[in-house]
């Protein structure tokens, strides 16, 4: 089924790019989420009108896009303080959603936790990477420090030391 994208779309297409999709995706996916509709003779013409319009804000994001990105390298790493026990390994794990919330914090920029992919999760003390995806074209890395808030002596020793004293 060939569709006419209304939307950025990752590994398919940009707004206004013509593609063939299957039919179940398009139907119970892409129109649904107001992504695309369906390439009639009407659309491919009233997309041919609007094509000017639609370049034109795709320039305007890829702009602001790449302003973003600049902050983003200009800020450099984004450290973080989590309790961890004595081993460097931290009580939970640092999610996209708590990285995007300290870099709005930290240096004013927000950007959407679903833009951010890890390339291991965050779960002991150290340093990492963030990939940033704030187009299909523009992409950005931050580095992340993590670092222990407090030192906790682990579960297991606590219970030894209380059957020890009984």
């Amino acid at each position: 089924m060939q569709v006419i994208l209304k939307k950025d779309v990752q590994n398919l297409g940009e707004a206004g790019d013509i593609v063939n999709v299957k039919d179940g995706y398009a139907r119970n996916f892409l129109i649904p989420q107001s992504a695309a509709e369906v390439a009639t003779k009407g659309a491919l013409e009233n997309r041919e009108k609007n094509l000017a319009r639609i370049q034109a804000k795709q320039e305007k994001l890829h702009a602001e896009a790449l302003e973003v990105a600049k902050k983003i390298e200009e800020f450099g790493k984004l450290e973080l303080s989590a309790k961890a026990g004595e081993s460097g390994k931290l009580f939970g794990t640092i999610t996209t959603k708590k990285l995007t919330e300290e870099l709005a914090a930290k240096s004013g920029i927000e950007i959407d936790r679903k833009n951010v992919s890890l390339n291991a999760p965050i779960n002991k003390i150290g340093e990492y990477t963030m990939l940033i995806k704030l187009t299909s074209k523009v992409k950005c890395e931050l580095k992340v420090i993590v670092t222990a808030s407090e030192v906790l002596k682990e579960a297991i020793e606590e219970e030894v030391e209380e059957t020890v004293e009984e």
